[in-house]
């Protein structure tokens, strides 16, 4: 049954008519699921998160995320990415980051933020943008069957399409991490959860097994 399920799915560009789609499926699945998300219990399984819902659509508006869809119209699966274009637009999110009321919220996009600004990997490779994977997320009745990787692949697909040097993604679990070192994709920064610590000491992110550390991972293309 897991064969014919699979066989059944098709990768498509997500458009403007299926973003509301992408959103239901996000909050049945990622939005409670992603590792730091689920370690401050920031929403549950099939609740939204008007922050996560909003970068989320921010992320779709950039036109280069991608869908698993199957005939009868159910998504399996999503890649949302978008396109960073310098520092600057990293910088701008750490900004507005301290207009944010929700402090779970605010602490997992901090981590990643600042990592992000500390390898500078604009200036490490010379581009002006980068090709970044935010999202990556199964539905729970197609997992184990390959279609994360199908669905990077194709992501990688259209950043090459679109003359991309760089892609890269904030790997925060070791599924994730798993799939894009599959892809050839390099770790250029890791922090163990355990390692991460606020002013007093104590650990941020109390993460469950087997997620220890968040990996930003490249691939140079093209």
């Amino acid at each position: 049954m897991l064969d014919i399920k699979l066989n059944q799915v098709r990768l498509e560009p997500i458009t403007d008519e299926y973003h509301n789609d992408v959103i239901e499926h996000l909050r049945r699945t990622f939005f409670a699921d992603e590792p730091l998300n689920k370690a401050v219990n920031l929403t549950r399984p099939g609740q939204g998160h008007p922050l996560l819902e909003h970068h989320s659509l921010s992320t779709l508006h950039d036109g280069v995320s991608v869908m698993a869809i199957t005939n009868e119209g159910e998504i399996a699966g999503v890649a949302l990415n978008g396109i960073l274009h310098g520092n600057r637009d990293i910088e701008h999110s750490l900004e507005k980051l301290n207009s944010i009321k929700d402090e779970n919220f605010k602490k997992i996009f901090k981590l990643l933020y600042e990592q992000n600004l500390r390898i500078n990997l604009f200036k490490q490779f010379d581009v002006d943008k980068i090709f970044e994977i935010r999202i990556l997320s199964v539905d729970s009745k197609f997992r184990g069957q390959g279609l994360a990787k199908r669905l990077m692949e194709k992501s990688e697909q259209i950043a090459v399409e679109q003359g991309f040097q760089m892609m890269k993604t904030d790997a925060t679990g070791a599924f994730s991490q798993r799939v894009v070192s599959s892809l050839g994709f390099v770790t250029k920064c890791e922090i163990k959860y355990t390692d991460y610590l606020d002013e007093q000491g104590d650990q941020i992110f109390v993460v469950e097994q087997p997620h220890e550390k968040l990996k930003i991972m490249c691939k140079a293309i093209n």
